[in-house]
């Protein structure tokens, strides 16, 4: 039997963890335990599915749901019949979804029925949606006018034999595009990075061992799967070590804090708020943590304090720090087990294995080379080639420097980028948004420091001659048109934008406004 390191595939990681892990606990969720044997059969009746709706190879299917069971086998089942994932940010409103599905071309999409008081599907009701042939309903709460249950999904698997998926399992191999997924860019025109099988599965291969997960080990995923991390760091790390995940929905301190005594997790990666917010907890004391052995995080700057607490207050033996973008398959650089706390606290670590890791001559931006690095952007050659230079440098945006050790630390960004709570927010895309209020006749957004998501959005905005914005009311409208994350929490109405030489928007000038 191949070793499941070897695999090519992510239905050849499925196929071999199930045959080594076999009755072994592969998820865990609300209350359902699936072992691997269970998964292999679940992912394979889910493949056999999407068949009998005509799915094919490069076809692209979309998943919106938060970190369910579910959510894992439908994308495992859409990249073992050759199908590309279009992961979803389940904080997006209809109109930004409904966009990324025309972009991508999506065919068939999985949607939770509802989730956080929202009607997902019904977000999709009147926007134009010409590719989309299929939606099927995670977990349906009602009677459905349209589409497919899972249960109804899950029996199409009858009209199509075994053999017709090993047929098509056939046609898939290491260069084939296994997921897409939509990064914001400076233009505020979310961007689909395309990745394929085969360097995904290193590059998780390589971090997962890095990391040191262990087979039976509890991994509590709070990141959302449609987040790089919490999918290939997430769920994929987990499934090729062995270790029973455990999906968080909505992050909630006193429910991580229960879950992870309840289910003696080991391993618990996320954002520094994550860990911030454990610590600041009441009643932390009056629970068992001593389970908790692996935590990695990234994406802010992190106190070495922090760190020492991390270990002392958490027990957390395991500490590691990393840094990576959507281009390089989410993972770029990352520390050790082993090193200090003040290297894991002011660093993002040192290069992965196989990747190369730079700081240009004169502004010092974060250059990647490497078998990680993209396919490049859907239908997008000219900004594929200004990412990813003649070389095969990939250009980050990043400011940074190297130390004698090849440990890298950000120590800015050329992208007007801002970090909230570990989501990537462009002030461009925000500004694109916030034109379309009937009263705004200019927008400039900056990034403004905050205590508890490191760094949030604040919106200047110059009104329409003769119009008046209030600016709480603002806020509610900007809460109505784009992901939470996205919102300003902030905003001040200028008389004037002042502007640079150039006639450009001078952020630095706004920086200064800011009381």
């Amino acid at each position: 039997m191949a070793p499941i390191e070897n695999a090519q595939t992510i239905a050849q990681l499925f196929a071999r963890a199930a045959r080594i892990y076999a009755d072994q606990a592969a998820i865990e969720d609300g209350g359902q335990s699936i072992s691997y044997r269970q998964l292999e059969h679940l992912r394979q009746q889910a493949a056999r599915a999407l068949l009998a709706l005509d799915v094919q190879v490069a076809d692209r299917v979309a998943v919106w749901a938060p970190n369910l069971w579910e959510w894992i086998v439908a994308a495992a089942a859409l990249q073992s019949v050759g199908a590309t994932l279009v992961p979803l940010n389940t904080r997006m409103k209809g109109s930004e979804t409904a966009h990324i599905l025309r972009e991508s071309g999506s065919c068939v999409l999985f949607s939770v029925g509802r989730f956080l008081d929202t009607d997902y599907p019904a977000m999709l009701r009147d926007e134009p949606l010409p590719a989309l042939r299929q939606i099927v309903h995670i977990r349906p709460q009602a009677a459905l006018d349209t589409g497919l249950s899972w249960a109804a999904f899950m029996a199409l698997a009858q009209q199509v034999p075994e053999d017709a998926l090993g047929e098509r399992e056939a046609l898939v191999n290491a260069q084939t595009l296994s997921d897409l997924l939509f990064t914001s860019g400076t233009s505020g025109k979310p961007k689909g990075v395309m990745t394929c099988h085969g360097q995904n599965l290193q590059v998780v291969r390589d971090w997962s061992e890095i990391v040191g997960l262990r087979q039976g080990e509890r991994y509590l995923i709070v990141n959302p799967f449609f987040h790089s991390f919490g999918y290939k760091a997430g769920w994929l790390a987990a499934l090729m070590r062995g270790c029973t995940i455990v999906p968080h929905q909505v992050f909630d301190v006193q429910a991580v804090l229960e879950c992870v005594q309840q289910a003696r997790i080991n391993v618990l990666p996320g954002p520094p708020t994550l860990y911030q917010t454990l610590l600041a907890h009441p009643r932390r004391g009056q629970y068992d943590l001593s389970s908790l052995r692996v935590a990695v995080t990234g994406a802010a700057a992190i106190p070495v304090e922090m760190i020492a607490r991390m270990r002392d207050e958490l027990g957390f033996s395991t500490i590691v720090t990393a840094y990576g973008l959507t281009e390089a398959c989410g993972f770029a650089s990352i520390c050790r087990p082993g090193d200090s706390a003040e290297r894991v606290a002011s660093t993002s670590g040192r290069a992965m294995p196989g990747v190369e890791i730079r700081c240009a001559e004169g502004n010092g931006e974060v250059l990647i080379r490497g078998y990680n690095l993209m396919q490049g952007y859907l239908n997008d050659p000219q900004g594929s080639q200004d990412a990813v230079d003649a070389e095969g440098w990939l250009h980050t945006g990043d400011v940074g420097v190297l130390d004698d050790a090849g440990y890298l630390r950000i120590t800015g960004r050329l992208k007007d980028m801002i970090i909230t709570g570990g989501f990537n927010v462009y002030p461009a895309e925000i500004e694109h948004s916030l034109l379309l209020h009937p009263g705004v006749a200019q927008a400039a957004v900056i990034g403004v420091a905050d205590e508890r998501l490191g760094e949030v959005a604040m919106a200047f905005v110059l009104p329409v001659a003769g119009q008046a914005i209030d600016p709480a009311g603002f806020i509610s409208w900007c809460r109505e048109q784009m992901a939470n994350y996205k919102v300003p929490r902030k905003v001040q109405v200028v008389e004037v934008m002042p502007l640079n030489a150039t006639g450009k928007v001078d952020k630095q000038v706004l920086r200064g406004l800011v009381v």
